[in-house]
Formats: C-alpha cells, sequence, structure tokens
C-alpha cells in the first residue's frame, strides 16, 4: 500500500486510536510515561497543518515536522506507528523511504528522531534502516538520561 498524506480535515480518531495500538507496548516500560496520553485529536490536526502525517490504510502513520533550526537541519520524526497486527509488512520502511525522498525535497540534508531508552527493539529496528545514534537527552525533571537521538543522512 502506498502512503498518503492526511488532509488536515480528515477525522483523526483512527490515528490516535492506531496510535494507542501501536504504542500499547510501551505501557509500564518508560519513564517518564508517554506524550501520547496528552495527544488529542486537535493536536493531530495541528500536525497535519503545521508539519505532515502519512499514513498507510489504518495500518501505519508518520508525522514529520520541518526543523531547519537543528544543527544540522533535519527533518524531524515522530509517531512512527504501525498497528501490532500489520507489524513485518514492510511499512516501516516504506515510511522511513518517503521521509527521506520528504527531506530531499524540502532540501534537508537528515533525518532525525527520538527514542525511548528502554526500548531497545525500535533502536535495532532503527539502525537496520540506516539510522546512526547521534545523542541522548533527558526529559524536563529527570537527572539521568531518559531518551535516545538517531538520525540519517539523506
Amino acid at each position: 500500500m502506498t502512503p498518503r498524506r492526511l488532509d488536515p480535515q480528515e477525522d483523526t480518531a483512527p490515528i490516535l486510536a492506531l496510535l494507542h495500538a501501536a504504542f500499547a507496548k510501551m505501557e509500564g516500560r518508560i519513564d517518564p510515561p508517554s506524550s501520547l496520553h496528552r495527544l488529542s485529536a486537535a493536536d493531530i490536526t495541528q500536525q497535519a497543518e503545521s508539519g505532515e502525517i502519512w499514513l498507510i490504510g489504518h495500518e501505519a502513520c508518520l508525522f514529520l515536522t520541518p526543523r531547519p533550526d537543528m544543527d544540522p537541519p533535519a527533518l524531524y520524526l515522530g509517531k512512527l506507528a504501525v498497528h501490532p497486527d500489520a507489524q513485518g509488512k514492510g511499512h516501516a520502511r516504506a515510511l522511513i523511504d518517503l521521509a527521506e525522498q520528504r527531506a530531499r525535497d524540502m532540501d534537508l540534508p537528515r533525518l532525525a528522531l527520538k527514542t525511548r531508552i528502554e526500548l531497545v527493539e525500535n533502536h535495532k529496528i532503527f539502525t537496520r534502516l540506516g539510522f546512526k545514534k547521534t545523542g541522548e537527552s533527558c526529559h524536563p525533571g529527570y537527572d539521568r538520561v531518559t531518551s535516545y537521538e538517531f538520525s540519517k543522512e539523506v
């Protein structure tokens, strides 16, 4: 299935449901808890207006945000989600390939993302997709690393 861009006027409830299903495995594993708990349908609409959201049916999604302010500039990938029933079909790779093309279209030299330190399976997936660990960060109020930063040159 080919990815398609979400129109900001579309119903975002299915995307919120997809995100909750895809990220359910994080419950009780990550600290602090996922920002997904604060994400609303209105937030998704805002992302579609100010950035981009790409979908593969109701099985996968990816939020893209141009970040020319990063050093070096990047296309930031957020909320890459594949429904548990759709994993292994190549959806994550298809969305990353799309993100690479979108970054080139925007003259941004790299992709960037963050993933929680506890989600070692995600680290392996991103490494297989060509990303390299480039940094560490901590959430406000924490005195330890809570996320790893990954990037990929395009």
